[in-house]
C-alpha cells in the first residue's frame, strides 16, 4: 500500500519550516516615542480626616454645656493643637517629592519637564 501524497504545504506545516519564514510584523509608532513636555494636572486625592476624636469631644463638651466656650477651653485647646499639628505635617509631606502612595504631583512633574525638556531633534 503506497504513502498518502500531501501538498507542499501540509509538510512545511508538519516539519515546522513556516515558522521560520515568518518574520515579526513591521511597528510603525504613529507619534515620536519621546516624552512629552508636559503631563495632564490632575487632582491629588483629599487624605483621611484628621482630629475628628478631639472635635466630636469639643462639640460634646459644648452640647453638655449649652455652647459655653469658657467651660470647654480644655477640649478647644486640644482640638485645635491636633489642628495645628496635622497642618504642620500635611506641609512638610507636600515638601517631599513623593507622596505616600508613591506617585508624584502633576505640578512637580511638569516643572521638572520644563527643567529637562526632551530632545526631539538631532544635532
Amino acid at each position: 500500500m503506497a504513502a498518502p501524497v500531501y501538498p507542499a504545504w501540509v509538510t512545511r506545516w508538519v516539519s515546522g519550516q513556516w515558522r521560520q519564514k515568518k518574520r515579526p510584523p513591521v511597528l510603525r509608532p504613529t507619534r515620536p516615542l519621546v516624552l512629552a513636555n508636559k503631563v495632564a494636572n490632575r487632582k491629588e486625592k483629599a487624605g483621611e480626616a484628621t482630629c475628628i476624636t478631639e472635635m466630636s469631644v469639643m462639640m460634646a463638651c459644648w452640647k453638655q454645656n449649652d455652647f459655653n466656650d469658657a467651660a470647654c477651653a480644655e477640649e478647644i485647646r486640644t482640638f485645635y493643637d491636633c489642628v495645628a499639628k496635622a497642618e504642620k505635617e500635611r506641609k512638610n509631606l507636600n515638601e517631599d517629592t513623593l507622596s505616600p502612595q508613591g506617585n508624584m504631583p502633576s505640578s512637580k512633574v511638569n516643572k521638572l519637564l520644563r527643567r529637562f525638556p526632551q530632545i526631539t531633534r538631532y544635532v
